[in-house]
């Protein structure tokens, strides 16, 4: 974030003549990376998985990659489950960047090809640069709207805009939490009725930061 200068005494203002310059207020993309930049780093859920069995113990990665880009935050973003790092069962990449509604959005997409050959890039990222963004597939509906609440970020995709047919599903919805010691995931499928028919029914997976 850029350097705020120390606010100055109004008399002494007055005796100089000249106003302080006004600390510049963060940009909407300001926003957007700060956020990505939060989201960024290694998560587990194995303390929840210890205190409750619905939860199972699921590593969480998040790296940036390209970061030469101005567009927005690009995170390429790795699930897998401690007994099977080798094999993560979700890998996608995030743009986080701004939305015209004034929140920050958190953009999905799917990468090409096979995914897999991508499992554990996010310990090397710069296996993403011969890669473009114009090669992904956004999951259109599934984008995730957050807005800062103090040093934390909320927000959740739209009503059943996020189609899944996981299970035999017909949308998806998530909601998330970003802290500076843990990122927050309620990930669900409904069936066209309403019906839950995957994902966690007691809340969200705390992921905690390693």
């Amino acid at each position: 974030m850029q350097h705020l200068a120390p606010a100055a005494l109004s008399f002494g203002l007055g005796l100089l003549g000249c106003a302080a310059p006004s600390p510049r207020a963060p940009s909407p993309l300001d926003e957007a990376l700060a956020l990505g930049t939060r989201m960024v780093g290694s998560y587990s859920s194995h303390a929840q998985s210890l205190a409750d069995a619905e939860f199972r113990d699921v590593r969480l990665h998040m790296a940036r990659i390209w970061p030469e880009r101005t567009d927005g935050c690009w995170l390429y973003v790795e699930q897998a489950m401690a007994s099977a790092l080798e094999r993560p069962y979700r890998q996608r990449v995030y743009c986080v960047q701004p939305s015209a509604d004034g929140s920050t959005a958190s953009r999905v997409f799917e990468l090409p090809g096979v995914a897999l050959d991508y499992a554990g890039a996010w310990s090397d990222p710069t296996r993403f640069a011969a890669l473009s963004p114009e090669r992904l597939v956004q999951r259109e509906g599934c984008t995730v709207y957050l807005r800062r609440e103090g040093n934390a970020w909320r927000g959740a995709t739209r009503a059943s805009d996020c189609i899944s047919t996981l299970n035999g599903a017909a949308y998806a919805t998530s909601e998330v939490v970003v802290t500076s010691t843990s990122l927050t995931s309620w990930d669900r499928g409904f069936d066209k009725d309403g019906k839950q028919i995957w994902g966690a029914t007691k809340g969200a997976y705390i992921f905690d930061r390693e």
